[in-house]
């Protein structure tokens, strides 16, 4: 039988004058693991010191914030913030895009590289192992704040889970399908829909399993592009196949009845995937040696 989501207090520490969200905090921790991780993969190579690594991190986390957040605003809701410009800002209400703060992560590893004088990809290579970590956290504060659920499932899942933060949703899918009913439950006044719990799922494909892939790749000499190839078509399958379980974003139709737009655009991370690993294997290039 499926459960209800935990109504979590968004508000994880209330200092009065100031708050500390949960979704805030989360990228905190992301930001903080990232660099335990990267500071342990230096140790291992000469080519990077701990200075370099401040730097690293730093500039990945401001690319990750106004990529992730512009990102967003621009892909799923332009209109939103056409309406209304100091929508950007408001970063506690959650809201953040991968596929823009992936891009904004590629433009501060570049002014990295040209900072330090390093090829780019050496410099993606060193970081990627570092960012599912930070995925993982930024699933679990989409758990925590109720938002990015899933689609309605008729199964009998024991992990199933009522969203009351979906509520409207629910309300609607019933009034166009009255034979939903059957499997709604009346929580608090609502009737509310059983769903996959999505976050969860994406938190433990992109998150967990993603970086021991990545982090075993990574522990030996790999030649360049390799690293990031298996980035990329790692996040890149394990999004496509969890957005079947995540419900669409409101205001998008789905493309050909059943691609949605995360799907879409990862579909582009695949095919840069497969061709950086047909460029590593080609070109041979080693940017380190196991000491």
């Amino acid at each position: 039988m499926a459960v209800v989501h935990p109504q979590f207090n968004p508000v994880a520490l209330d200092l009065g004058v100031v708050q500390l969200h949960w979704y805030g905090l989360m990228y905190l921790l992301a930001f903080a693991v990232a660099y335990f991780l990267a500071y342990s993969r230096a140790k291992s190579r000469a080519d990077f010191s701990s200075e370099m690594v401040s730097d690293l991190v730093f500039f990945g986390s401001v690319g990750v914030i106004l990529g992730g957040r512009i990102g967003y605003v621009v892909l799923y809701n332009f209109g939103e913030f056409l309406a209304n410009p100091l929508y950007l800002f408001r970063v506690w209400e959650g809201g953040m895009s991968f596929h823009g703060g992936f891009v904004g992560v590629l433009f501060a590893m570049w002014y990295f590289a040209y900072k330090y004088k390093k090829a780019a990809f050496s410099v993606l290579d060193f970081i990627a192992p570092c960012v599912p970590t930070g995925l993982l956290f930024g699933r679990i504060g989409n758990f925590i704040n109720g938002e990015l659920w899933g689609r309605v499932s008729e199964s009998n899942l024991s992990h199933l889970m009522y969203f009351p933060q979906a509520a409207n949703a629910d309300f609607a899918l019933i009034g166009e399908n009255p034979t939903l009913q059957n499997i709604a439950t009346n929580i608090n006044g609502y009737l509310l829909l059983p769903r996959h719990p999505s976050q969860i799922y994406q938190a433990v494909s992109e998150g967990v399993l993603l970086f021991v892939l990545l982090w075993w790749f990574s522990a030996k000499p790999r030649p360049r592009y390799a690293v990031s190839a298996l980035f990329l078509l790692g996040y890149g399958i394990s999004r496509f196949i969890t957005e079947f379980f995540r419900q669409p974003d409101v205001g998008y139709e789905l493309i050909f009845g059943w691609m949605s737009k995360g799907q879409l655009y990862s579909l582009p991370m695949i095919v840069a995937g497969v061709i950086l690993f047909i460029m590593a294997y080609q070109k041979q290039i080693y940017d380190w040696k196991k000491s």
